[in-house]
């Protein structure tokens, strides 16, 4: 430890600050006395919403943005509220300090944090910069040996990302507000993302499938070595003609490849063949043997983590950053935000030690493998990520001490860190082709390969996942398998030779893991923000979770839509790529921020108009437009305030010449944007032409019933006429104190009774007597001994009993109609189990979790239906339904409930508000900028 840091007389300790909480008792305990360590709990200051700024800076040029656009793009910053007691805890415990030591992480993030606490805290000691890429005392020590000054390109990068980002959404958002829906969000790589899925999905409704036929069968050698060893093989050519197979064919449906050199079999010629191969002579025409070699894939970086997690362990982005961040700050892992996959010498020295102690010396080859980067500027986050240490801990030395999750994942790095050097898995490929004349005079061939790996090498501690397997179910890989030994000539029998039947199938909907791929072989954003990303575009709606696929909403389509016709370079992808290569090269100190975010909002001379002039040389947008889908000719889809609905316009009436009213229909939540087919739309209008049909009148009230189509689904409902005339005059008259007369008020409006169909009705169908009885819920049986009174109702979940706050489910909708008050008390006698009902078998059982082992079952709540493996507990997400949760889907929701730990106890809510207090708020100023890096310098005096 360097000798400035000792303790010494009047001077007191040094102050050691580090970003997360978590950190803080792991590095006291490696440093010791002569240390205090504490955190900054992340940023300690932001820029403030406009809202919030001080009413002097309100109508100034930083009004719009918090940010002065006309004078170097200066921010304006404040201490975040809920920060300032912990600014004022740090100044404190820097009076009594000698020196200063600045350790939050080493990325943009870390860089400009320690930038805003030397501005804040404005230090008068020694000031020292250092990093650790992990939390273990051989690291420690060597930061401590390896001290340096503040990165003020870092601090740039960062900054500029932050104030691109606040000009990219305050800009376009509001458009978004104005011809779409209020609360939507625009964002540099979250609007990129979102294009990506409904990319996707644009496809897919495009997708026209292609129906396909091959020939399979079982062959074996008739006599000789291995005679009788069965092999399955493929129809691969038809007199010469490649079969053609699923790659063959466009999202169109057509061909490809030219005609004349593939044959297309339908079921008719496929049959025929096969028929006409029942009783044909079978010989190898070819044997081809090759070597096969697999080599090693590089340690995890962030993206390729969050991929494979996603392939392996089911996690969500979110999950596996929020598992990984636990690790790191617990000492289990290197810092998990990085794009380089580099090892350091003492990791590659630890791998290659713990690869030989458990698989043996041949398994590691003669020198250690070097893995480079695709990305410039990987150097920023230091190496891959690995196990900590210089030393690695293997899985079961670290499983008593950590969660389920956290072993996973602690697994699966450390898996991959030491198959990364490891030897290559080497073996042979074999493939046959044979062929035979059919009984018309045809000739087929079938092929069949096999792989036979004779030295697993690095597959003995880890294989890499795959994203999902091609559109026509065949990866081109038969694994492990051996073929019988043939020679060529030989004779085969034949068995089971068949015709099948194949259709295409549509690009397949991304996942986080494929979506988090292509995010990063695009250049767009940071590995590090995509499970931020992925976040958000959930959260505003634009995109939900049906298993693991992506889904896109109508709302995204509409956003994406309007942001292509009018923000076009905002969501091209090499556009996007190229603004954060030039954060890159801001980073790396190539380029100025300020001409870069100058070039970027106000555009320059020889390069495309800036964000600026674009959004003030909008003109008119057609939101009707924007909003709307067309389906068939007839038939649109529209995405209005209340959620998406179908359209047809009216037609002119025949007899009258009038135009009659348009026919609208309600969307399902549920249903995504490819499964609405034409033939699905025509269906939701047939509904739409019930929804508003008069079902009679009421007997007793003499009001009119209707069926009404609902955002929630179908229901039926009153009419309460409006008040006459007479009515009005007849409501008595309020005064002034001058005795003047108050002017009428408008008459409370009655509530309507209001029912939802019951799941045997259908909105076409449903009649008066099925709605009154509806409308007579809740029903009222009687009271109990103890005078309380017992309803019947019909909830959200189901029919159930209700006696003042206790509620019992009942079992069946005709319960509500028949049930008696006897029937009532015997319920209300059994025990109540957990505060509920009596016990209901669960919705779905969905088995092990493949995470902790433990049961996974769907019950049905008194919030709603959930997920539950007898510890953890998850709310079955909106827009999902039962029959859709998935056992991976399940895990992966308990997974992500897990790793967000337990809920955090409620406390009194902060009433701090930024203030323009000089210790709260600061304005950069651009002629102060050079000066305010001179107390961030190693060892500079404040």
């Amino acid at each position: 430890m360097p000798t400035k840091a000792t303790p010494s007389p009047g001077t007191g300790k040094s102050l050691l600050i580090v970003e997360s909480p978590s950190k803080v008792k792991t590095i006291a305990g490696y440093l010791g006395d002569a240390y205090e360590v504490e955190s900054s709990m992340g940023h300690i200051r932001d820029l403030p919403q406009p809202s919030e700024l001080p009413a002097e800076l309100k109508k100034g040029p930083y009004g719009k943005f918090a940010v002065d656009v006309e004078h170097g793009f200066e921010p304006y910053y404040v201490v975040n509220p809920d920060k300032k007691k912990k600014v004022t805890e740090l100044r404190r415990k820097l009076k009594d300090a000698d020196a200063l030591y600045l350790a939050t992480d080493g990325d943009r993030e870390g860089e400009a944090i320690a930038w805003h606490l030397l501005e804040v805290l404005k230090p008068k000691i020694p000031v020292y910069r250092l990093t650790f890429s992990e939390i273990t005392r051989e690291a420690i020590e060597r930061a401590f040996g390896e001290l340096r000054e503040l990165d003020q390109d870092l601090v740039d990068a960062q900054e500029t990302r932050r104030i691109l980002d606040r000009l990219y959404g305050y800009e376009i958002s509001p458009v978004l507000w104005r011809k779409i829906a209020s609360g939507l969000s625009a964002g540099r790589v979250q609007s990129v993302a979102t294009r990506l899925v409904v990319e996707r999905e644009r496809q897919r409704m495009a997708f026209v499938p292609a129906d396909y036929w091959d020939l399979s069968g079982t062959f074996a050698r008739t006599d000789g070595e291995d005679a009788g060893t069965a092999f399955s093989a493929r129809l691969s050519s038809v007199d010469g003609k490649r079969v053609a197979g699923g790659r063959d064919f466009g999202d169109d449906g057509v061909l490809k490849g030219a005609a004349d050199k593939l044959a297309h079999l339908d079921e008719q010629a496929a049959r025929e063949l096969a028929a006409g191969l029942e009783d044909a002579a079978f010989t190898v025409r070819s044997l081809e043997t090759k070597p096969y070699t697999r080599r090693p894939a590089a340690p995890f970086t962030t993206s390729t983590l969050q991929q494979e997690a996603a392939r392996k362990l089911r996690f969500t982005s979110r999950t596996t950053m929020q598992v990984a961040q636990k690790l790191y700050e617990n000492g289990y892992i290197t810092y998990m935000r990085t794009d380089s996959v580099a090892l350091s010498d003492q990791a590659v020295t630890a791998a290659r030690r713990q690869a030989t102690e458990l698989y043996g010396a041949d398994f590691v080859p003669g020198s250690p493998r070097l893995y480079s980067s695709k990305s410039k500027n990987a150097q920023e986050a230091h190496e891959a990520v690995r196990p900590a240490g210089d030393s690695f801990r293997t899985p079961n030395q670290v499983r008593g001490e950590l969660s389920a999750d956290a072993y996973r994942l602690y697994e699966l790095i450390w898996k991959r860190t030491v198959a990364s050097q490891m030897a290559d898995a080497k073996g042979s490929t074999a493939t046959v082709r044979l062929g035979a004349t059919s009984s018309t005079g045809r000739d087929a061939e079938f092929s069949a390969s096999g792989t036979v790996i004779t030295f697993r090498g690095f597959l003995a501690a880890y294989e890499e996942g795959r994203d999902e397997e091609p559109a026509d179910g065949k990866d081109g890989k038969d694994g492990d398998k051996r073929l019988p030994r043939m020679a060529e000539g030989d004779r085969l029998d034949a068995t089971d030779v068949g015709a099948d039947g194949h259709r295409t199938s549509p690009p397949p909907r991304y996942t986080e893991a494929s979506l988090v791929k292509v995010l990063d072989e695009l250049g767009i954003g940071r590995p590090s923000t995509y499970a931020a990303t992925i976040s958000t575009i959930m959260d505003r709606g634009y995109v939900r979770v049906r298993g693991s696929a992506l889904i896109p909403s109508w709302t995204a389509f509409s956003v994406v839509r309007l942001l292509e016709e009018h923000f076009s370079d905002y969501v091209d992808y090499d556009f996007t790529a190229e603004m954060e290569e030039g954060l890159d090269r801001i980073a790396r100190g190539e380029e100025d921020s300020t001409d870069w975010l100058q070039d970027f909002y106000f555009g320059s001379q020889g390069h495309e108009n800036g964000l600026k002039p674009i959004v003030d040389d909008l003109g008119e947008i057609d939101a009707r437009a924007v909003n709307s889908i067309p389906v068939t000719e007839d038939i649109t889809l529209r995405v209005g305030k209340f959620g998406p609905y179908l359209e047809v316009v009216g037609a002119v009436d025949p007899e009258t010449g009038e135009i009659t009213d348009p026919i609208r229909a309600n969307v399902p939540e549920d249903l995504a944007p490819d499964e609405l087919t034409p033939d699905k739309a025509r269906e939701l209008i047939e509904t739409g032409k019930a929804d508003g049909r008069e079902l009679g009148r009421d007997p007793g009230t003499g009001r009119a019933i209707v069926a009404k189509d609902g955002r929630y689904g179908p229901y039926v409902t009153e009419v309460i006429p409006e008040p006459t005339a007479e009515e009005l005059a007849a409501q008595p008259v309020e005064y002034y104190k001058n005795g003047k007369p108050k002017p009428p008020k408008k008459p409370v409006k009655e509530k309507p009774r209001t029912g939802s169909l019951l799941s045997s009705m259908t909105l076409q169908d449903v009649t008066l007597e099925d709605a009154l009885k509806i409308l007579s819920l809740p029903r009222t049986l009687g009271t109990d001994a103890e005078g309380n009174e017992i309803t019947v109702q019909n909830g959200r979940f189901g029919p159930y009993l209700k006696k003042g706050s206790d509620s019992r489910s009942l079992q069946s909708e005709e319960q509500l109609f028949t049930v008696t008050l006897d029937e009532a008390l015997k319920i209300y006698a059994q025990p109540k189990q957990r505060g509920r009902g009596t016990a209901k078998p669960p919705l779905a059982d969905l088995g092990a979790d493949q995470i902790t082992e433990r049961p996974m079952v769907i019950k049905d709540g008194r919030f709603g239906p959930y997920i539950t493996d007898g510890e953890t507990n998850v709310t079955v997400p909106r827009g999902e339904t039962v029959e859709q949760i998935t056992p991976a889907r399940a895990s992966q929701l308990l997974a992500e409930k897990r790793a967000q730990g337990p809920a955090p106890k409620k406390t009194a809510r902060s009433t701090a508000k930024a203030t323009t207090a000089k210790s709260s708020t600061t304005k950069k100023s651009t002629a102060k900028k050079p000066a305010a890096a001179k107390p961030a310098r190693a060892g500079s005096k404040g």
